[in-house]
Formats: structure tokens, sequence, C-alpha cells
């Protein structure tokens, strides 16, 4: 049976798994996510799809691995903090980006946007923007 993404992200694990995850939602959903995979360790990995109409207000690092973000709809810009600089990358829909293990990122949306992530989920760190 079909599900969104945007509503049921999935899970992709050891041995070449892909597991649909419950609903998205609540403050507790990641806590749970990181519970239920964790014996997958760096190489478990959350397929997510989001959409955005503002900035973003925080950055976020993946300290585990790579993480692709695929802009599928609109424009991001996609922030990193690359060699104590601000590197912008404009993406629009079918461009990608990768963000290599521990860059900080963050985004700017100015008009709604939607992108799928692929995200090594194991010890991300956030910080306010």
């Amino acid at each position: 049976m079909p599900k969104q993404l945007s509503d049921y992200p999935v899970h992709l694990g050891l041995g070449a798994t892909a597991v649909r995850l419950p609903r998205f939602g609540g403050d507790d959903w990641y806590e749970k996510y990181a519970q239920l995979h964790a014996s997958d360790g760096r190489e478990g990995r959350l397929v997510s799809l989001f959409s955005f109409d503002a900035p973003w207000t925080s950055w976020e690092r993946h300290p585990a691995g790579s993480e692709l973000v695929l802009c599928i709809a609109g424009e991001i810009t996609l922030v990193q903090e690359l060699e104590g600089k601000q590197v912008r990358t404009l993406l629009r829909a079918g461009e990608y980006a990768i963000n290599d293990p521990g860059v900080w990122h963050t985004a700017d949306v100015e008009r709604p946007a939607s992108a799928v992530f692929i995200t090594p989920g194991l010890g991300t760190e956030h910080r306010p923007r």
C-alpha cells in the first residue's frame, strides 16, 4: 500500500533492508526512531521528505556519515560551514548536494520548496541559528 514519504519516513538498514516507519510527528519521534534502529549503527539511514516555506531556525550536523539532500520542488539554498566560512549552494528541483560527515549545515528558503533527505542519524547534533 503506498504511503506519503512526508508522513511515513523509511529506514534503510543493514542487509539492504527498507523499513516503513511509524507516522512522523511528536517531540519524541526521533528518539523512538533512534532506539528502534540503534543496532544498525553508522550504516542506518533515515529517508525523509520535508517541505519548507521559510529559512531553517537551526544548524545541524551528522558525524556518523554523509547526508544526501535532494531538492524535488522549488529552490533551497543549502548553507554549509566549511573551514570557518559559510558556503551557499542553490539547489533547484532535481539537483542535490552532500553534507559530508560533521559539516554544520542549515538552509534558506524564500518560497515553498521540498527536499528528500537520506541521513545517517546516529549522533546528530543541533544548535540555534
